[in-house]
């Protein structure tokens, strides 16, 4: 499930053979259709090379505004005075991001890729070496429950640092998500950068990239509805997000493929943190948030319902970074010079993405491949 564009806006810009394709996928197509030969798989060889891009035919066929929705094409609206102070706005104006059916939130599972190159191994100890950091920067803990446990109260095991608190483990979810949300940024701005260098199209990673990256600003400004953080806390929020920042910005212009490991192996970490947090509230040690009703901000963003719990949020977000675990290693397997983002069209079920750990090179490619023939069947439908 996605949350939709306006109806009015999918009628003005697609024509009927693509209306049965989510409209910002469809959008999407003839962007990359001209990027490479589609029914050309037919050997291990021709897989490889279809996910290569070719030059592409700048025209696109469905004409202006393919690049998404104009505010031309918007219906007219009486205009709205809006205070931007105000946190409560609600609306779809966000990019692309899924919507879960309670049986996919509860399908992710935790999972954990291999090192099999030199890269591959640097990329993991340095999110070994970051997730140290957070930990200490965040006062992040996990200790294995006594054997004795049954017998100590919950504030016993508080005290002995065998559990965290509300407010302990809000102060770890607030430093993580306020980095998650680099990487995203600097990789989408350094494609894009290249794109206008080289005067081509970048065949579908940055529209991913972007919304990964507000995907989990998402994240944040969600859990801000919990907490106004100290000004401490922001000094050190900003201290890492400015070593953060530019050490990936670096990195990524020496190696794509390893950021994009580093940042897959870094959502394995997220995963687990919350798959932890949801096993916490749910054995009842913590309690506070064991009722707590989800917050405006979060019913709104995915789509969840008028008595949805802040458990439903968290199992999401949970579901979220499993996305970006799957995106992130399933990228990292690609060339990025020339291969096609194979998510650009569509993404694969969240019971795939959270119980498989990523595409290797010849999955994308076969997944480009099914891709293309799910619409080719649209547009012969629509023609019939």
């Amino acid at each position: 499930m996605h949350a939709p564009l306006s109806p009015v806006v999918v009628g003005r810009m697609l024509p009927t053979a693509m209306k049965s394709l989510p409209a910002h996928r469809a959008c999407l197509r003839p962007c990359i259709a001209t990027a490479f030969k589609p029914r050309s798989f037919t050997t291990s060889s021709a897989s490889r090379a279809a996910i290569i891009a070719k030059k592409a035919n700048e025209k696109s066929p469905l004409g202006p505004g393919t690049e998404g929705p104009h505010i031309k094409d918007l219906p007219p609206k009486a205009p709205v005075d809006l205070n931007v102070a105000d946190h409560n706005i609600r609306g779809d104006w966000v990019l692309f991001h899924p919507v879960y059916t309670p049986d996919e939130l509860r399908s992710v599972e935790v999972l954990h890729r291999e090192a099999r190159t030199f890269s591959d191994k640097i990329a993991y100890n340095f999110v070994k070496l970051a997730r140290w950091g957070f930990d200490l920067a965040s006062g992040y803990k996990h200790k294995p429950l006594p054997n004795n446990a049954d017998q100590l109260t919950l504030d016993d095991l508080r005290r002995d640092g065998y559990l965290m608190d509300e407010s302990q483990w809000l102060r770890r979810i607030l430093f993580l998500e306020s980095i998650a949300a680099v990487p995203g940024m600097v990789a989408a701005a350094l494609r894009h950068l290249r794109s206008l260098r080289l005067m081509r199209r970048d065949c579908g990673w940055i529209h991913t990239l972007l919304e990964e990256a507000e995907n989990e600003r998402m994240h944040l400004m969600t859990f801000m509805s919990l907490k106004n953080p100290s000004i401490f806390f922001r000094g050190m929020v900003i201290a890492a997000q400015g070593i953060f920042y530019n050490a990936f910005f670096l990195c990524y212009i020496i190696s794509p493929s390893t950021c994009h490991r580093f940042v897959g192996h870094l959502e394995e970490e997220a995963v687990l943190t919350y798959t932890r947090c949801i096993k916490e509230i749910e054995n009842g040690h913590l309690p506070i948030w064991a009722n707590l009703p989800a917050p405006e901000i979060a019913k709104d963003y995915w789509r969840l319902g008028p008595d949805a719990s802040f458990l439903d949020v968290i199992y999401a977000v949970r579901s979220d970074e499993s996305t970006h675990r799957f995106v992130n290693h399933s990228l990292g397997s690609l060339k990025y010079e020339t291969d096609i983002n194979p998510f650009a069209l569509r993404e694969p079920g969240m019971t795939t993405k959270g119980t498989k750990i990523c595409f290797e090179r010849e999955d994308s490619a076969k997944f480009i491949e099914d891709s293309n023939e799910l619409i080719d069947e649209a547009a012969r439908k629509g023609q019939s």
